[in-house]
C-alpha cells in the first residue's frame, strides 16, 4: 500500500459509504487489538481552519468487543475491502474476539503501523485520531420511528469522530478506491 493524500482520493461517497462494509479496528501488536465490521459511516469535514478538518464518523453499540479497544486507543483505522471478502467481514461482524481470535479464524492478514492496525487486503485504509466521543441519545431523535426498527433494545450506539491523519490505498489518483 501506498500512502495517499486527501486530493489523490476520488471517491464516490453513495457506494462507496452506503453499500460497502468494511472493518473498524483499534489497538496494535502489543496492546493488543480487535475488529468488527461496520456498514454505518461518514466521511468529511468539520471544524479546523478553511475547509476543514478531514474526518471519518463511526458507530459501535456497548456490547461491541471492539468498543473496548476505540475507547482505550487514540487511533482507529477503518480498513475498506472489496466484495471479494464479503464472506469474511460476515465472519469477524458475526463473532466476538472475546469468544474467540476472529481475526486468526477469518483469514486476514492483520498489518501493524506506528499505533494502529489494518489488514493486508484492503484496498483502503483510513488512519483516524480520535477527536470526540459521544453516545447517540434518545432525546436526540426528531423521526422517531428510527427508534423501534434501529434500536429496539435501545442500546444506541456511541458515535465517533476521527480526524483523518493518513490514507493508505492500492489505486492511482486517477482511479476511485472500487
Amino acid at each position: 500500500m501506498k500512502e495517499l493524500t486527501i486530493q489523490d482520493v476520488n471517491i464516490s461517497p453513495i457506494p462507496l459509504f452506503a453499500d460497502e462494509w468494511a472493518l473498524v479496528t483499534a489497538g496494535t501488536k502489543e496492546t493488543g487489538f480487535n475488529t468488527m465490521t461496520i456498514s454505518w459511516r461518514h466521511v468529511g469535514a468539520i471544524w479546523g481552519a478553511n475547509q476543514g478538518m478531514p474526518t471519518a464518523t463511526i458507530y459501535i453499540r456497548p456490547q461491541r468487543y471492539t468498543k473496548e479497544f476505540v475507547d482505550r486507543e487514540p487511533l482507529f483505522t477503518i480498513s475498506y475491502l472489496s466484495a471479494d471478502y464479503r464472506k469474511e467481514l460476515l465472519y469477524l461482524g458475526g463473532r466476538s474476539g472475546r469468544d474467540e481470535d476472529k481475526v486468526a479464524n477469518s483469514g486476514l492478514t492483520p498489518v501493524f503501523g506506528d499505533g494502529f492496525t489494518y489488514f493486508a487486503e484492503a484496498k483502503m485504509v483510513l488512519v483516524c485520531r480520535k477527536v470526540y466521543a459521544a453516545p447517540i441519545l434518545e432525546s436526540g431523535f426528531i423521526d422517531r420511528s428510527i427508534i423501534d426498527g434501529n434500536y429496539p433494545q435501545r442500546d444506541y450506539h456511541t458515535m465517533y469522530i476521527g480526524e483523518i491523519v493518513k490514507i493508505l490505498g492500492v489505486e492511482t489518483s486517477a482511479n476511485s478506491p472500487k
